[in-house]
C-alpha cells in the first residue's frame, strides 16, 4: 500500500513542478525531496476514519462474516467526471455497483469489529466507443459498456452499529487517456441485525485527493436492498393474524392456494409489470395515485428481494412508472419506488403486502431511510379464467390513513399475467360465449380430398404469427396462441407476458384425436400491433388484445371464435366489446407445396354502433413442426450426401494416383487444364467457406430448427474432407505438371495443351456471355427462364448467375482432356476408367437428387439451408438435371472412344484420315 501511494503522488508532483535548464538545481533537488518525503505516507485510517470505527488489532480469521458483507447489485449516482453522466441516454439502463468482501475477514481485540478487505465495482451505463480497423484497411467504430471501475479497499465494520469505513485505490483511465490512481474513502451503514427500517445499505464515497488533482473525481452516493440473513420481518408480523385490513373480502374459493414449498418461487416470479386500474371518477384535481393528484402512474412491478419458505413472508421492492418498461427506459427515482413486507395468508390464499415510501430529504442515495409504511397491497391467483378474465394475477392497492389525511389515496385495482403456474391445482377454463359461438359459426363439411391433414389442436402449430390488413389497405402485425384447448391448458404459450407449463393429459389426447370430426372447444389470445401506415383503430396505447373462445375441427382445419377487447385502460369485465367474430382456415399439414393459414376479424355489430370496425383480413405462412422435421431430416440427408460425394472424390482421385503411379508414362498426357479446373472446384468451397472451419459462423437457422448442434459438426466433416480431395487433386496437379516441364521432349504437348487451352476458354467465354444474356433478360422481363423451383423465390443476380456458371464448369471438367487428346493424336490410357467415370459420377449425382428434392420437400424458407446440390453453386432445374447429366456421360463415353481408337475417332472420316497421314513415317531415299 504504501508502495503504491508514493508512486501516485510522485507523478502527481512531477506533473504540477516542471522547471526548465535554467532554474538551480538546488531548488530542483529541494522540491523533488519534499514531495517524495510526503508522498511515501499512505493515507492515514486514523485520520479518516477513526471517528467512524476505530481501528483494532486483528486476532482469528473469521468466516461467518464473509457472506454476509456481499452486495450483488446496488445502485448509484455521482462520480461523473470519471464514470460519465446518463442525462444525454435515451435508453438508461441504470448505474449500477456490487461490494463483496474476501476471506481476509479478521476478528478484532474489540468485541463485534472485523477488519475487513473487500472489492468495489462500479459499472456505467455511459457509452464508450472503440476505434477498430477493419479487414478493408479502414477505421470503424464500435460501442459498448465501459470496463468496471474496480476498488479494493481495507478497512473495519463494527457489528453493533452497523458503520463501515474503509480506505483503498483503484487504477482508471480518464476520457483523454490519461492513467489516473484513484484513492478513496467508503463510509457504509451495514446493519446486521434488519428490520424494513435499517435495510437499506447507503452510503458514500469520496476522493482522498484535492478537488484540483487530477487523480480527484466527485463523490458517489450509493444505495443497495442487499439480501440479509438476520432480516427481522416487523411489520406483517404485526398484521399476520388480521389479514390485510380494509381489502375487499373475496372467498378464498375464487383463488388458488399455494403449496408451501412453492411459495418463494412463485413471489419471485412476479416481475411482469401490472396495469394499474385507477377509478374513473378519477381526474387531474384529485389524489387518486400514491403519489399525489391526477392518475399518476400507470404501471407498477414488484422485484423480490428475498424470501422464507419457513415464515412463508418475502421482501419486496416495488417500483411505478408510465411504461411495462420504464424499469429499463427511466432514470432511477426513489420517490416512485417502495420497500414491501408481505405474507402468504393460506385461509384466504392471497398475498398481503405493507409497503413503505423511501424517503430523501437530499439528492444523496446514502441519506435514503424508509418511512410512512401506511401503503397496503393484496394479491392473488385466479381459479377461474374464462373469455373475460385471463389475468394470472390480480390485486388492489390501497391506503390504510383516513381521507383527510395527507398521503390519502381511494383504491386501486391492477392485474397481470402471471408466466409460470405450474403446480397450482384447481385452475381451470369455463367456455361462457360457446352458444354464441354455436349461431355464429355452423358446422363446415369436410373436404372431399380425404387425403388431407390439418394441425392437431394440441401440437405447436396452432400458434401463429400474421399479417393484418383492413379494406383500405392498412395493415397491422399480429399474434395469435392458443390458450386452452377442450379442458386443458395448452401445453406451452410463446408470449410477451403469459406462459402456461401444464400438461394436457393423455385422455385428452385420445379423446380429441378418436374423434377429429367433431369440433372441441378452443380458447385463443390474439394481439395486434399496427405498422407505420397501421390501422387506425386497434387501440389508443399502439397495442389491441382479443381473447376469443370458440370450436375446431381438426378434419376441416376450420376454427371459429367470438372475441371480447377491453375498452380503454380499465380491467372490468363490464368494459369489453365481446361482438366480435373470428374466422380462421389452417392449411394442410402434409401439403407439399407449403401454403397459408387465412381468416378474417369483423364486428357484428351495426355500422351505426360507434363500437363498429372495418372488417379485418389476415394471412400466415404455414411452417409446421411437420414441415421443420421434414427439413431437419432434408438436411441431414443432404450432410449425408455431401460426405458421400466428397468421399468419393477422394477415394476415385486416388485410384488416379495409384495410377500413375504404376503407369508414369501417361502423365504428360493428363490435361493441366482439367487438373486445374478439378482443383479449384475444390479450393473455392473451401476459401468460400474457411471460417465454418474454425470460426463459429453458422446460420442460426440451423440451431432454430432444432439441431442441437450436430448439423454444425457435419458441416465441419465436409469441409475436412474436401480439403483431403482438394490436396489429392492438388499432388495429382504437381505431378504432372513435374514431369511435363522436366522432360525437355515435351514441346508438341505443350502445344497441344495450349490450343486446348485457348478452345477451353472461348467456349466458357461463349458460354458466360450467354448467362450474361439470359441474367439481362430475366431483370428484364422479371421471368425466372431456367431457374430452379427450388430457388425461383430468390432474387436473381450477376454474381449468383455466374457462381452457378462456374458449377456448370466443373460438370464439364472432362472438355480440356477431350480437346487435348484431339490436339495431340494420342490413344494413351491418360485416365483410369475409375478416375473420369467415378468423379463424372460425383458431380452429376446433385442433380439426380435435385430432381428428388423438387418431388418430396417444401420449397425452402429460409436462406443457406442447403447442404448440398446448393442452387447458387450450380444450374438446377429440371431442364438442367437432365440435360447436365446427359452431357457428363457423353463426355465419358467420348474419353473412353478416344482411348480406345485415339484422340480424333469421335470426329468426322477426313480428320481421321489427316490424323492417319500424319501417323505415316517418312522414307528417306538417300
Amino acid at each position: 500500500m504504501a508502495m503504491e501511494y508514493s508512486s501516485s503522488r510522485i507523478t502527481s508532483a512531477q506533473r504540477r513542478y516542471q522547471f526548465t535548464w535554467f532554474n538551480s538545481l538546488f531548488f530542483l533537488s529541494l522540491s523533488t525531496i519534499s514531495v517524495s518525503s510526503s508522498s511515501t505516507t499512505p493515507p492515514s485510517y486514523t485520520d479518516h476514519c477513526g471517528s467512524i470505527v476505530p481501528e483494532s488489532t486483528p486476532t482469528v480469521r473469521d468466516y461467518t462474516t464473509v457472506p454476509y458483507l456481499y452486495i450483488p447489485s446496488g445502485r448509484y449516482n455521482g462520480g461523473d467526471n470519471i464514470l460519465g453522466s446518463n442525462s444525454t441516454h435515451f435508453f438508461n439502463y441504470g448505474n449500477y455497483l456490487s461490494f463483496r468482501a474476501t476471506g481476509n475477514v479478521y476478528k478484532t481485540e474489540a468485541t463485534g469489529v472485523y477488519k475487513i478487505k473487500a472489492f468495489l465495482f462500479f459499472k456505467s451505463s455511459h457509452y464508450t466507443y472503440v476505434l477498430k480497423n477493419s479487414t478493408h484497411g479502414q477505421s470503424s467504430y464500435y460501442s459498448g459498456y465501459r470496463l468496471p471501475l474496480k476498488f479494493i479497499l481495507r478497512g473495519f465494520w463494527s457489528e453493533s452499529s452497523g458503520k463501515l469505513c474503509m480506505l483503498g485505490s483503484a487504477s482508471w483511465h480518464s476520457r483523454e487517456g490519461n492513467s489516473l490512481k484513484l484513492e478513496a474513502r467508503l463510509k457504509l451503514n451495514y446493519a446486521k441485525n434488519a428490520t424494513i427500517f435499517t435495510s437499506l445499505v447507503g452510503g458514500t464515497l469520496e476522493s482522498l485527493t484535492s478537488s484540483h488533482d487530477s487523480n480527484y473525481f466527485d463523490p458517489i452516493s450509493i444505495l443497495a436492498f442487499p439480501v440479509m440473513s438476520h432480516y427481522h420481518y416487523t411489520l406483517v408480523s404485526e398484521e399476520s393474524d388480521s389479514g390485510c385490513p380494509g381489502e375487499i373480502d373475496i372467498p378464498s374459493n375464487h383463488s388458488l392456494g399455494l403449496q408451501p414449498r412453492s411459495i418463494c418461487s412463485m413471489f419471485r416470479r412476479q416481475s411482469s409489470p401490472f396495469k394499474l386500474e385507477y377509478a374513473r371518477e378519477c381526474n387531474s384535481s384529485q389524489n387518486c395515485s400514491p403519489f399525489g393528484k391526477g392518475t399518476g402512474y400507470l404501471f407498477m412491478s414488484l422485484f423480490e428481494i428475498q424470501c422464507s419458505e419457513v415464515v412463508q413472508k418475502v421482501r419486496y421492492l416495488l417500483e411505478f412508472s408510465n411504461s411495462s418498461y420504464g424499469y429499463y427506459y427511466q432514470p432511477f427515482n426513489l420517490s416512485t419506488r417502495l420497500v414491501a413486507e408481505g405474507s402468504w395468508d393460506g385461509k384466504k390464499n392471497r398475498l398481503c403486502i405493507v409497503a413503505c415510501r423511501i424517503l430523501n430529504p437530499s439528492d444523496s442515495l446514502g441519506n435514503a431511510r424508509v418511512g410512512d409504511c401506511s401503503t397496503r397491497l393484496s394479491l392473488r391467483y385466479p381459479a377461474v379464467w374464462s373469455i373475460k378474465q385471463r389475468l394470472g394475477i390480480v390485486g388492489q392497492i390501497w391506503s390504510n390513513k383516513s381521507e383527510n389525511d395527507s398521503g390519502y389515496f381511494p383504491r386501486i385495482r391492477f392485474g397481470g399475467s402471471s408466466r409460470h403456474i405450474l403446480g397450482a391445482s384447481g385452475l381451470k377454463y369455463e367456455y361462457t360465449e360457446m352458444d354464441r359461438v354455436k349461431k355464429l359459426c355452423p358446422v363446415k363439411k369436410p373436404s372431399k380430398n380425404k387425403g388431407l391433414r390439418y394441425p392437431s389442436g394440441n401440437s405447436y402449430d396452432m400458434r401463429f404469427d400474421m399479417s393484418v390488413k383492413d379494406s383500405k389497405g392498412r395493415t397491422a402485425w399480429g399474434s395469435a396462441f392458443p390458450v386452452s384447448v377442450g379442458d386443458q391448458f395448452y401445453e406451452r404459450e410463446y408470449g410477451q407476458t403469459l406462459e402456461i407449463a401444464i400438461a394436457v393429459e393423455p385422455s385428452s389426447k385420445v379423446e380429441i384425436e378418436a374423434n377429429p370430426s367433431t369440433p372441441f372447444n378452443i380458447s385463443y389470445k390474439i394481439r395486434l400491433n399496427p405498422l407505420a401506415d397501421g390501422i387506425s383503430n386497434v387501440s389508443s396505447d399502439g397495442q389491441e388484445e382479443i381473447s376469443a373462445e370458440g370450436m375446431y375441427n381438426e378434419e376441416t382445419g376450420h376454427l371459429c371464435m367470438v372475441g371480447c377487447k377491453k375498452l380503454g385502460s380499465y380491467i372490468q369485465e363490464s368494459k369489453m366489446d365481446c361482438e366480435i367474430l373470428l374466422k380462421f382456415q389452417f392449411s394442410p399439414v402434409n401439403a407439399k407445396k407449403g401454403g397459408f393459414i387465412k381468416g378474417s376479424i369483423e364486428s357484428t355489430r351495426k355500422h351505426s354502433d360507434p363500437l363498429f370496425f372495418d372488417h379485418l383480413d389476415f394471412s400466415s405462412t404455414a411452417f409446421y413442426t411437420v414441415e421443420a422435421r421434414r427439413s431437419i431430416w432434408r438436411m441431414d440427408l443432404e450432410i449425408t450426401m455431401a460426405l458421400i460425394s466428397n468421399t468419393l472424390a477422394c477415394v476415385f482421385a486416388g485410384l488416379q494416383l495409384f495410377y500413375v503411379k504404376k503407369h508414369q508414362n501417361v502423365l504428360p498426357f493428363i490435361s493441366l487444364v482439367m487438373l486445374v479446373i478439378l482443383t479449384l472446384g475444390h479450393m473455392i468451397p473451401l476459401l468460400l467457406n474457411f471460417d465454418a472451419l474454425f470460426l463459429k459462423n453458422y446460420n442460426h437457422q440451423t440451431v432454430l430448427l432444432g439441431s442441437g448442434g450436430w448439423l454444425e459438426v457435419n458441416e465441419v466433416i465436409v469441409r475436412v474432407i474436401t480439403m483431403a480431395a482438394f490436396l489429392l487433386q492438388f499432388r495429382l496437379l504437381q505431378l504432372a505438371w513435374s514431369v511435363r516441364s522436366s522432360d525437355g521432349n515435351q514441346k508438341g504437348l505443350w502445344v497441344a495443351e495450349m490450343k486446348s487451352l485457348l478452345v477451353t476458354i472461348a467456349f466458357y467465354i461463349s458460354g458466360a456471355l450467354i448467362a450474361l444474356f439470359m441474367n439481362w433478360m430475366k431483370n428484364i422481363n422479371g421471368k425466372t427462364t431456367l431457374s430452379s423451383h427450388s430457388v425461383a423465390y430468390q432474387q436473381h443476380s450477376l454474381w449468383g448467375d455466374l457462381r452457378s456458371y462456374a458449377g456448370l464448369v466443373i460438370d464439364g471438367f472432362l472438355v480440356p482432356q477431350i480437346l487435348l487428346n484431339i490436339f495431340q493424336i494420342s490413344r494413351e490410357n491418360a485416365l483410369s476408367r475409375s478416375f473420369y467415370i467415378g468423379t463424372t459420377f460425383v458431380r452429376l449425382q446433385p442433380h439426380a437428387y435435385d430432381l428428388y428434392r423438387a418431388h418430396n420437400f417444401v420449397p425452402q424458407r429460409f436462406n443457406g439451408s442447403y447442404m448440398y446440390a446448393n442452387p447458387t453453386a450450380d444450374f438446377y432445374s429440371t431442364a438442367w438435371d437432365v440435360i447436365i447429366p446427359c452431357g457428363g456421360i457423353i463426355f465419358a463415353v467420348i474419353i473412353f472412344l478416344q482411348q480406345r481408337f485415339g484422340g480424333r475417332r469421335i470426329l468426322p472420316r477426313r480428320f481421321r484420315e489427316l490424323e492417319l497421314n500424319e501417323k505415316v513415317p517418312v522414307v528417306c531415299n538417300g
